[in-house]
């Protein structure tokens, strides 16, 4: 055989390895899509909210708990917070302005005071910080440092400037208008020298933004 015939069968020897090479190359991977990213959440001035309480404190030395639900209510002028027993039975209704507080409990007289986080450690004998609820509840704080702390599901814990300690546990997807999360539970913790160790569970069943 010629030279060049052995040159030939080379070439189709070395066309036909590289196109069963080129068969064994996996297909390139698919493309994925990035997540869907969520809607930065806002603050909103006006909610309705309701939920479940849970507070653990200590009271003439000993352990005491309560458990309940609530109903939040805030706008631009004021908040109003009502505490239910297990059973629905209105426990204390509490409001609070730019102007002062009033706390009314059944049976007893209406307290007022200027300050509300005051008036209700005084009346409740246990420490619920209303003003700081209004942000804490949509994920909103101010770091011990002075700092503006907004929690997301992966951003869960802070102190705040007066020492209590927030956690965020759980959340929730609000898909209308806009996806967002939202917190669905909250916990908080501080020592008083009050009511010692407080503890203070919080769940969100219903949201309403207005």
């Amino acid at each position: 055989m010629s030279l060049r015939f052995h040159q030939q069968r080379i070439v189709a020897a070395l066309s036909l390895l590289l196109t069963a090479c080129a068969s064994m190359i996996p297909p390139a991977a698919t493309r994925q899509e990035p997540a869907q990213i969520t809607t930065p959440r806002a603050f909103h001035e006006a909610i309705d909210l309701g939920g479940r309480l849970s507070v653990y404190y200590q009271r003439n030395n000993n352990d005491e708990a309560l458990h309940g639900s609530f109903a939040w209510r805030q706008d631009t002028t004021q908040t109003t917070i009502t505490l239910l027993s297990p059973l629905g039975q209105t426990l204390a209704i509490i409001t609070a302005t730019p102007g002062g507080a009033t706390l009314t409990q059944a049976g007893q007289p209406v307290k007022s005071a200027t300050d509300v986080n005051m008036l209700t450690a005084e009346m409740l004998g246990w420490p619920l910080p209303v003003a700081d609820l209004r942000g804490w509840l949509q994920g909103f704080a101010i770091d011990r440092d002075g700092r503006r702390f907004t929690a997301t599901p992966r951003n869960t814990n802070v102190t705040t400037q007066d020492g209590w300690q927030l956690r965020y546990v759980n959340w929730q997807n609000e898909t209308s208008p806009s996806p967002q999360e939202r917190p669905k539970r909250i916990d908080l913790a501080r020592y008083t020298e009050q009511a010692g160790e407080v503890s203070i569970r919080i769940v969100i069943d219903t949201w309403q933004a207005h």
